[in-house]
């Protein structure tokens, strides 16, 4: 990776926008993104239409008198519609390519298999400390473009992205660009480990020499892309932000010590680096870095601590949608764990989890689609519904222990989301207090 020293006084520049192809324009895929982006689009003066598929209405013929299409993360290039378009030669931009032409903000990107969120949020929270504005918006949870004329000219714009959007960007360069991890993920959508690896690295592609690249060291990639400054996070001293001595370093000083840091777990401790590195390559004072550190709560659905019952500990780790996820999520107690796992498993293969689960003797409760091909692997018990889980793993955990929510696995064979899953794990547990 070739890192060049963690200086922070580069010069930065904001990127020039390329312009909007003309319209009209057509809309692909209606969920959040989408109808955020077909919002902007009419709301600045361009004639723009949605399809959805759940509607039935996302045949080819829908690009009758169409020159240009915005494709939401959620449709997949070979959705008739999107293919018709790029073989017509037709532009296709993801929404994030949309809302970041048309936001002028410096840009902070951050991507990877997991901790995108806890990773986007903290950067957020550690500019509020420094009292710098920002927005923070993209796969969290607020559609970037609704940020658009929404955002002051003097706020960083700090985005989650994912390798759905990141595959639909064309020129996207965000002057802040952070890469956490790479686990196979999504390979029912990708369809192999270096497709994904490859629209994740799109986040770097653009990037020019004013731009910050923030990765981990060991990530296995020897080219990254792009021409950004790379700032490396991991253990020793060859990386700028290293794990080392107890500490937290910067640019050979101490920056934190790691029992200050807020949020359980060492895979937290590489968010909070990465976060860190981030945030101090581009300017901001180290004793905000530091407090923000320090103070930061977390995100809800991510190993989030929801009650303690007669000494039972439940935990809503929903957001955990792949096997790699998991498995932090693991190593993250001492005490006996109950796990709920399952859910849709996009493809991945569970092996991985088979000896952490032997060696900690952690008790499964399966539920969802593929409950019958992760239980081959892992073992446990067939409970089918969310609620039948909770009601198992309650009755069989003790004092001290722990009951943990994190299925490894999609949502949406039972539930709208990762979200909607994680708020109904909440409600029943709060009912149980009663």
């Amino acid at each position: 990776m070739n890192p060049t020293g963690p200086a922070s006084d580069t010069p930065r520049g904001r990127h020039l926008r390329p312009p909007l192809p003309p319209g009209p324009w057509l809309v692909v895929g209606l969920a959040r993104s989408g109808r955020a982006a077909l919002e902007v689009l009419t709301r600045t003066g361009e004639r723009a239409r949605g399809v959805d598929r759940r509607q039935g209405d996302d045949d080819p013929a829908a690009l009758q008198g169409v020159r240009a299409v915005v494709k939401s993360p959620g449709v997949p290039a070979q959705a008739p519609v999107v293919a018709a378009a790029r073989e017509r030669g037709l532009p296709v931009l993801g929404e994030v390519e949309l809302a970041w032409r048309l936001i002028p903000n410096e840009f902070i990107a951050v991507t990877g298999t997991n901790g995108k969120t806890t990773t986007t949020e903290l950067i957020g929270h550690i500019h509020r400390e420094a009292g710098l504005p920002v927005a923070v918006a993209g796969n969290v949870g607020t559609a970037l473009s609704s940020l658009v004329d929404e955002v002051a000219a003097d706020a960083t714009v700090v985005c989650e992205v994912s390798s759905f959007q990141l595959e639909d960007t064309v020129e996207f360069a965000p002057e802040g660009a952070v890469l956490l991890n790479l686990a196979p993920d999504h390979l029912d959508r990708h369809g192999t480990f270096e497709a994904y690896t490859r629209a994740k690295l799109n986040v770097f592609a653009h990037q020019g020499n004013d731009d910050v690249a923030v990765a981990p060291l060991g990530l296995g990639v020897e080219d990254l892309g792009g021409c950004a400054r790379r700032v490396c996070f991991g253990d020793g001293p060859q990386a700028e932000l290293s794990d080392r001595a107890g500490h937290l370093w910067w640019d050979d000083e101490p920056l934190i010590d790691v029992e200050e840091l807020s949020l359980r777990g060492l895979h937290n401790r590489r968010n909070a680096m990465a976060a860190a590195a981030i945030c101090l390559a581009r300017g901001v004072d180290p004793d905000a870095v530091r407090a923000g550190l320090a103070t930061f709560a977390g995100v809800e659905h991510r190993l989030e601590d929801v009650a303690t019952i007669g000494g039972v500990l439940y935990v809503n780790d929903s957001k955990a949608t792949n096997v790699d996820s998991t498995l932090v999520a693991l190593q993250s107690f001492d005490a006996p764990i109950h796990l709920i796992l399952g859910g849709q498993c996009k493809g991945q293969d569970f092996e991985p989890l088979r000896r952490p689960v032997a060696e900690r003797r952690v008790g499964v409760y399966l539920i969802g689609e593929d409950a019958e091909a992760i239980g081959a692997v892992v073992g446990g018990e067939r409970c089918g519904t969310l609620a039948r889980a909770l009601d198992a793993a309650a009755a069989a955990a003790k004092p001290g222990e722990v009951v943990l929510l994190s299925p490894a696995c999609a949502s949406f064979d039972q539930f709208e989301d990762f979200e909607a899953r994680g708020r109904a794990f909440k409600e029943m547990v709060g009912a149980r207090r009663t």
